[in-house]
């Protein structure tokens, strides 16, 4: 009876401290009915890449609502018909939000439009609210003072100081960390304007990063982190440089956070191993290193580091550096044709493969299709082409006739099939090209329709196919 008892009272205060951790979201979206809204996290802000959290679909009377675990304050993203926006979210807050098609005076785009997502009833002490009350504080700050720094310096450093004076009076009793970590390094930011009697760099990083704890999930503290040890490698001692190059030869993070350790910024081994994740990922396609090796060292922080962000981070580095690239390899993927035959990378070795990846309920989607058929009869000895089609259940009648007559191979797939992540699709349509050998040619490729510089596709099949025909 007794452990009876004690299971249930665990139970019950688990289950207390997840309700006290959800999050919900409700929101008006007339020009979205029948659409999923999908709400993403964002896993780290070196690789920037985005983690699905919940989803819902608009109702027909353009209302949705999603309620999801949440234990932090954060930035999230949210998107629909590859249109997307962002907000800030605080455990246990409830948000009422109007998502639009597109902002008032942008263009209609049909990849999609960043779009600015306003509140319904926000109280004052939402985390959205202190945001964008003091950026407007600050813009105006800026707005009205900027212009002083070339005509004189020293009122625009009295200005800023006062600025600053009254920032940390306005808001000293705010309890929320993340709040203060996002006043703290956007006045950093304002820090990096260049002008007589600013901080040098090791006054700066006393200051800011020294003792203050690691915001990862904290986008402005971690936009400063960036830029304050941008170009590292450049900033050490040859010597030093010379390790650092033999580190990564030997594929060893320690060699490496030897010769970093030497510069007095880098003293905490967090940090340190922090700016070695973002310092070789961005030599990676600089030539500097051996792009194994780089791959390698990542490999070993991710599974090795004491740190969990950082092991994270190394991670999702791995997979960006690794997107599909021309002159690259082909990722392995598996297709399913309409018979329910399992196709693979081995099957589209015959000739070039030009994969075309759409969304029938999108209007430029219907029109690439069409565009293409006169390209498949013009090429279809040299190009094969491959419709990959994300499924949809409420396809009209025209839609349904299009995907029927498509003359080329076409597989439908869902929205979390594999071959998406392979090829990191995000937007729709999208193309790869693939060479006969199992190389990208070109990722994205271009479209049947024309791009800024009028260039098609049908540029890439006409010389694919005069070189065949002078093999031949």
């Amino acid at each position: 009876m007794k452990n009876i008892l004690l299971i249930f009272t665990f139970s019950l205060l688990t289950f207390v401290s997840f309700s006290e951790s959800m999050t919900t979201i409700i929101g008006f979206a007339p020009k979205y009915i029948g659409e999923k809204v999908e709400i993403y996290a964002i896993e780290d802000y070196f690789s920037m890449k985005e983690k699905l959290i919940a989803s819902a679909v608009v109702k027909a009377d353009s209302t949705f609502k999603v309620v999801f675990f949440n234990s932090q304050t954060q930035k999230i993203i949210i998107k629909s018909k590859n249109n997307k926006g962002f907000i800030y979210i605080e455990p246990t807050a409830n948000y009422d939000i109007y998502l639009p098609r597109k902002n008032k005076y942008d263009e209609d785009r049909p990849l999609g439009n960043d779009v600015e997502i306003s509140f319904r009833d926000l109280p004052e002490s939402d985390i959205n609210f202190k945001i964008l009350s003091f950026d407007k504080w600050m813009n105006n700050f800026l707005g009205e003072n900027f212009h002083k720094k070339g005509l004189n310096g020293l009122e625009f450093v009295q200005q800023l100081d006062t600025f600053k004076l009254n920032v940390e009076k306005a808001y000293s009793s705010d309890t929320s960390f993340f709040f203060q970590t996002y006043i703290r390094f956007s006045i950093a930011e304002l820090d990096e304007i260049q002008f007589a009697g600013t901080r040098n760099r090791f006054e700066k990083y006393d200051f800011y990063l020294k003792k203050y704890p690691i915001m990862y999930q904290n986008n402005v503290y971690m936009e400063y982190f960036e830029s304050f040890y941008k170009n590292i490698f450049t900033r050490l001692p040859l010597e030093a440089n010379n390790r650092i190059y033999l580190g990564v030869l030997k594929s060893s993070p320690t060699i490496i956070a030897n010769a970093l350790s030497e510069e007095i910024t880098l003293k905490n081994v967090n940090i340190l191993e922090l700016v070695m994740i973002k310092s070789l990922s961005d030599s990676y396609f600089k030539g500097d290193f051996p792009q194994t090796n780089i791959l390698e060292i990542l490999d070993s922080i991710a599974k090795n580091s004491l740190f969990k962000e950082n092991g994270l981070i190394a991670a999702n580095m791995i997979y960006k550096l690794t997107e599909v690239l021309p002159g690259t390899k082909s990722p392995n993927f598996t297709l399913k044709n309409a018979k329910g035959e399992l196709k693979t990378q081995e099957d589209f070795l015959k000739k070039h493969v030009y994969f075309q990846f759409v969304d029938l309920t999108i209007k430029e989607c219907e029109k690439e299709i069409e565009l293409l058929k006169p390209l498949y009869e013009k090429y279809k000895d040299d190009i094969q082409i491959v419709s990959i089609i994300k499924k949809q259940d409420n396809l009209s009648k025209k839609q349904l006739a299009l995907l029927e007559k498509i003359p080329w191979q076409k597989n439908e797939i869902t929205a979390e099939d594999e071959i998406l992540k392979t090829f990191k699709i995000d937007a729709f349509p999208s193309y790869v090209l693939i060479d006969a050998f199992g190389y990208v040619v070109a990722a994205p490729a271009l479209k049947p329709s024309p791009n800024g510089n009028y260039e098609t596709i049908d540029k890439s099949f006409f010389y694919i196919q005069k070189y065949n025909s002078e093999e031949k």
